[in-house]
């Protein structure tokens, strides 16, 4: 069948169909824009801003500092941080220094952090040593250090990079700069100016630059192999698509850990010059503050940040209208929310699309000059291809309208899964990704998630898709957030089942009340048969609600 590419008619103005991205190491979105533009402000954290030579020099340092303590091409290295700059200077150092950079959450515990340092063969780790208002951020780490294999472990504070004042105000906000036995520090690193004469050669194209871990399609932690070449053609894609400038401002509360806030938020931001405003963590009122203060014109997020927002009793205190672009991805994005983001702000917040094993991003609607499709995640990025392919035979592809499952092709795709090879071999088929995600294309070419392979409720052999019957719920007045699962049912084998967090909590919504708005507008098998009120919705550090976390509480109660 040949491969319909309707969506080329439905290409946003200014962007160009096609591109040639060079091939070259990922250091480059680093290098390059540091030789354009030196003195232009790179990060900005807490009141200090580091222009791009001084990021480029110290990230240079720091890559001859790994050199010298061994790490040389394709040796893994782990980054244990949360957003600071360290996290970035030691990021691009890896790279320059020929290493693979494994990004691990600051909140994992010792046991999971184990498993992706072990699997990806760490010899050396960066991280946070603090104690932050009790949350020993050192503690996981060194709970799981006698059971790896790390020749080197070097410890820097979240305070090191702040303004003198807020480093003194620091200690009497509750963190500990505590020094860890055993360890080096990141700091004496880069005061070390003796710099390595030569760092290994790179190929982009097969060398790789990140382990990235994941659930992947398939639910198991995996390593996925990503090259310089896969990360750099997603920073040149997205720049174009948001679009984003040197004069932007970018906010990164997304954490960088997680290939959405690495390579959605700061390579593309860095690869154009643009201004890189870091916050650790997500609090609104930080967040909007950030937003007025910095004048941001970018804030990539996901749902869940958009509705904190909008439902904020504090919104209309804080000036956000310098806000120009926004994509929202890790989750889908309701409609009503959109519409109310864009109001507040008089910017553009489109739905995208992606996945750790593509770099993440592949689709995305156009953020300006193009059709804004709701409920869609937009048309594919430059040089991007994409299909529906059948469920069962996923090497017969599917007609306009039809659902199966998406498939993708393109430079951000990875090499596989590392060590992994049965694994890699079930989601890349004669060059396409099967994402593991169900979708349909509509005749402009724009996709639509019904849903994960594995959320999809079997209502009686009917499959009821959650994404559906939560845009509902969200339409509801007193709803603020919901999430569906599907649950054991005697005589439908499962049923729907809603979890719904309110507004305003003291409120008289009942069960009875939203599972009526919902049988007005969704067929009966759709319908809701149990709603839980809660008082939030458990979510990953990058805002993802966890359906898995809502079963198991389902069966607790059950």
């Amino acid at each position: 069948m040949q491969l319909e590419r309707p969506w080329t008619k439905s290409w946003p103005k200014g962007v160009p169909k096609s591109v040639h991205v060079e091939p070259k190491p990922l250091f480059t979105v680093l290098t390059e824009s540091a030789k354009r533009s030196p003195s232009s402000p790179c990060l900005f954290y807490q009141g200090r801003t580091l222009p791009y030579s001084e990021v480029d020099e110290l990230s240079s340092r720091f890559a001859s500092s790994l050199a010298r303590m061994g790490v040389g091409k394709g040796d893994r290295v782990g980054i244990f941080l949360p957003n600071t700059p360290q996290f970035v200077i030691s990021y691009f150092g890896i790279l320059k220094a020929g290493g693979v950079a494994v990004a691990c959450s600051p909140l994992y515990k010792a046991r999971e952090l184990e498993v992706q340092l072990s699997d990806s063969g760490a010899k050396v780790v960066v991280a946070a040593r603090d104690i932050v208002k009790k949350n020993d951020l050192y503690q996981s780490l060194e709970e799981a250090r006698d059971k790896l294999s790390l020749e080197h472990v070097i410890t820097t504070s979240v305070t090191d990079f702040l303004p003198p004042l807020k480093k003194r105000l620091a200690g009497l906000a509750g963190v500990k700069n505590l020094r860890r036995q055993g360890t080096e520090d990141f700091s004496d690193l880069l005061r070390d100016k003796a710099t390595h004469e030569k760092f290994p050669d790179i190929d982009p194209m097969e060398d790789l630059a990140v382990l990235q871990y994941t659930g992947g399609t398939t639910g198991t932690v995996k390593g996925a192999m990503l090259t310089h070449y896969n990360l750099l053609s997603n920073a040149v894609g997205l720049s174009l698509m948001l679009p984003i400038t040197d004069k932007d401002v970018a906010l990164a509360v997304l954490p960088l850990f997680h290939i959405y806030g690495m390579s959605v938020v700061m390579n593309p931001t860095l690869y154009s010059g643009a201004q890189l405003v870091l916050l650790p963590s997500f609090h609104v009122d930080e967040v909007m503050g950030a937003i007025e203060k910095r004048h941001v014109t970018v804030f990539c997020g996901v749902p869940t940040m958009y509705i904190a927002i909008i439902s904020s009793p504090k919104v209309g205190k804080f000036d956000m209208k310098t806000v120009r672009s926004c994509i929202s991805g890790g989750a889908a994005l309701p409609v009503q929310v959109r519409k109310k983001f864009i109001e507040l702000t008089g910017g553009s917040l489109v739905e995208g699309y992606g996945l750790t094993e593509a770099s993440p991003v592949t689709h995305c609607n156009p953020v300006h000059d193009g059709v804004v499709k709701d409920g869609s995640v937009g048309i594919p990025i430059v040089e991007t291809e994409a299909a529906i392919v059948d469920q069962e035979d996923p090497d017969k592809f599917l007609g306009t309208g039809e659902v199966g499952e998406l498939a993708v092709k393109g430079a951000q795709v990875m090499k596989g899964y590392w060590n992994q090879p049965e694994q890699s071999a079930a989601v890349l088929r004669n060059g396409w990704l099967l994402t593991g995600d169900i979708a349909k294309m509509d005749s402009d070419g724009y996709f639509y998630i019904v849903d994960r392979k594995k959320d999809m409720v079997n209502v009686g052999g009917f499959k009821v898709y959650p994404r559906e019957v939560e845009e509902v719920l969200f339409e509801h007045p007193a709803v603020k957030e919901a999430s569906v699962i599907g649950i054991p049912d005697d005589f439908s084998g499962e049923a729907v089942k809603a979890f719904v967090v309110l507004k305003d909590p003291s409120s008289k919504v009942t069960e009875k009340e939203i599972i009526d708005f919902c049988a007005e507008r969704l067929a009966k098998f759709k319908v809701p048969k149990k709603v839980d009120f809660v008082p939030d919705l458990p979510k990953s550090l990058v805002g993802k609600v966890l359906r898995r976390k809502l079963r198991e509480t389902s069966a607790q109660r059950s």
